[in-house]
Parts: structure tokens; C-alpha cells; sequence
């Protein structure tokens, strides 16, 4: 999830369902604190599963919903998102995690910024962070959410980014639900007792590219690549290089292989640095779940990711970061806090 400069940094899934009031309750890397990547999300989306372990720590249960009128059919309704127990700073993950929720998630009748800012504020987090929602929170009556995954965009000692990449399914005019979906770009800051999130940055991608580009329809009929509704919308843009849904390709012919962002909803410098990262150039894409095995659950086999990162390198990557420590010509491989939850497959064009 950077770029080359993403090697010279230092040290960087899933569902929430929250109510109208609900308390609901983390390493150097992809992007800087004074960008973002600008360009709404896409209804389309291949499903990948929540696959992390529960956290030891308790977590109170998303306050229950109105039910629907007898005539509507209930939005989903997804257990709570939790970071398992092998993670860097599990709670800071799970406080970004919490805000998205209580931001993208309500009740029938729970719609309106005055009523985010009192979920934002049920938190213990600034009501204003409401403010910037923006298509996290769409003109709808009734919304649920479910965090896909939760990965770093880099995390330093007193800061961090967190990417809570989402599917959100809204109540329309007519009682029909329709699903989108959004990756935020969630920055916090160390406080005490908890970390505390000081601003949030949700991606936009364009609209879909006309001719659509030249790879997509064989992307989209891969059922081996699983792709989350903005890292859709990103491909379907025109925005991303062919290179990377190139790539894509040729690893699904060995792998199956969930992706988490591509380009928008990802900040746009090395965290923590004024360098650019190739993820907002559309010249990069990670990986976070490789053939139903999250990249950070220590019960994954080293030997499965070490060999995706290599194939990887092999796809024409010339930037390839995890969790293993990989000796390569030319530093072609790289590892540290930031990306022991996802793999990063960067391109130079």
C-alpha cells in the first residue's frame, strides 16, 4: 500500500452495525496526514468475509433498530468488527472502525447531521467529525454498514491512519435497499486513555470510464479476485493503471486474493513524509485475505505469504511489502508495522 518511499518509512475486518445513539466502542506507511485522495462509491462489489479473530477486550453490542415497516425487507444487519489479537495497536484500529460505524450506520429516522454528531459524541470523539462524512453518509432514512477490513496506512509512535474499507446498504424512496460502499482514511492521535481520531478523509473515486478500460471485464469475471465497492468504482474510473489489474490477473491464476484499496480512500504521501505514494497514481493495490487467509492472523502460513510476495514481484512489481522479511535484489521487498496486515504490490507505472 505505498510506494517505493513506503520502504524508507518507519514502523505502520469486519463488520459494524450501529444505532442511533450507540456507544460503540492500530508503524511508518502509505500516506501522509496533509493529503488525500480525492475522486462516490460503487454499487457493485464482490463479498470477501470478515475473517479476524475476536479481540479479548470487551466491546458493547451496536444498539438495536427500529424494525422496518412489514413491507420492507431489513437491511443487513452484520456483527460488530473486531482487530484479533496479533495486531499493532488493535485499539486504534477498533476506534477508527467505531467511528465509521456510528457515522455510516442508523436507525430508521436516525438520518441528519444533528444526529451523527450525537453518535460521534456517544463516542467521546469530537461531534464536528460528523462534518466531514461526507458519501459515508448519504441523504437516506435508514443505513447499516459492515467493515470489509481495517488496515494501516501507516502508524507512527503518537499517530496513525487507519483505511476502514466499508459496504454500506442505504433505504431508498421507495423502501428498496441499495448497496454502495466507501474506504475513510481515518487519522488519529495518541491520547489517553484511548486514542482519539483527530480527522477522517472518506475517498471518492469518478465515474465509471467510457470505453471502459481494456482489462476490467476479464477483472470482473475472475471470481478468484475479490474487490470491495470503492476499489471497484477505482477500476472501473480509468484512474488505475494496467499494470496493476495485470497483476491481479496473473496472481488469481495461482492465488485467491481479497484486495483492499487500490487507489482512492488511501492518503496521498508516505505517512508521516511529503512523498508520494503510488496507490492515489493508481500504480498500486493491497492485499489483505490470500486463498481465505488474512495476511494478519498469525495462523496464516508464513510459507503462503512469502510465496504470494514473490509472486508479486514476479507479476512486475518492483515494490513489494508484508509482514516477512524477504531478501531480494535491489530492495524489491520490504516489511514493517504498517504492513503486517496486508500485502502492498506497487508499480512504477
Amino acid at each position: 500500500m505505498t510506494s517505493q518511499d513506503d520502504m524508507r518509512t518507519t514502523g505502520r475486518r469486519g463488520v459494524l452495525r450501529a444505532g442511533a445513539a450507540a456507544l460503540l466502542l492500530g508503524a511508518a506507511g502509505c500516506g501522509s496526514g496533509s493529503r488525500q485522495s480525492v475522486a462516490a462509491p460503487s454499487s457493485t462489489t464482490a463479498s470477501p468475509a470478515p475473517a479476524a479473530s475476536p479481540s479479548p477486550s470487551p466491546s458493547p453490542s451496536a444498539t438495536p433498530t427500529a424494525s422496518p415497516s412489514p413491507s420492507q425487507t431489513p437491511l443487513p444487519n452484520p456483527p460488530l468488527w473486531q482487530p484479533g489479537p496479533s495486531e499493532v495497536q488493535p485499539d486504534v484500529k477498533r476506534r477508527a472502525a467505531e467511528l465509521v460505524a456510528a457515522l455510516g450506520a442508523w436507525p430508521p429516522g436516525g438520518q441528519g447531521a444533528e444526529a451523527a454528531r450525537a453518535r460521534v459524541a456517544a463516542l467521546g470523539l469530537p461531534p464536528a467529525l460528523a462534518d466531514a462524512a461526507g458519501p459515508l453518509a448519504p441523504a437516506a432514512p435508514e443505513a447499516s454498514l459492515e467493515v470489509i477490513d481495517a488496515q494501516y496506512g501507516g502508524i507512527l509512535a503518537d499517530s496513525a491512519s487507519v483505511l476502514v474499507v466499508c459496504r454500506q446498504w442505504t433505504r431508498q424512496p421507495d423502501g428498496s435497499a441499495a448497496e454502495g460502499g466507501v474506504t475513510v482514511d481515518v487519522r488519529l492521535s495518541r491520547a489517553e486513555p484511548r486514542w482519539t481520531v483527530t480527522d477522517l478523509h472518506p475517498g471518492v473515486p469518478g465515474p465509471p470510464a467510457e470505453p471502459p478500460p481494456a482489462a476490467l471485464a476479464k477483472v470482473l469475471a475472475q471470481p478468484r479476485i475479490e474487490l470491495p465497492p470503492e476499489a471497484l468504482a477505482d477500476l472501473r474510473s480509468g484512474s488505475v493503471h494496467d499494470s496493476v489489474m495485470n497483476a491481479m490477473l496473473g496472481l488469481a491464476g495461482t492465488y485467491a486474493l481479497s484486495v483492499s484499496v487500490v487507489r482512492t480512500g488511501h492518503p496521498l504521501d508516505v505517512f508521516g513524509t511529503t512523498r508520494p505514494s503510488d496507490h492515489p497514481l493508481g500504480r498500486a493495490f493491497d492485499v489483505w485475505r490470500i486463498d481465505g487467509h488474512p495476511v494478519v492472523d498469525p495462523a496464516t502460513p508464513r510459507q503462503l505469504i512469502e510465496s504470494f510476495m514473490r509472486a508479486a514481484a514476479a507479476a512486475g512489481s518492483y515494490n513489494v511489502g508484508g509482514p516477512i522479511a524477504i531478501p531480494g535484489a535491489g530492495n524489491q521487498f520490504f516489511t514493517d508495522d504498517t504492513h503486517h496486515d496486508h500485502v502492498h504490490v506497487g508499480f512504477t507505472a
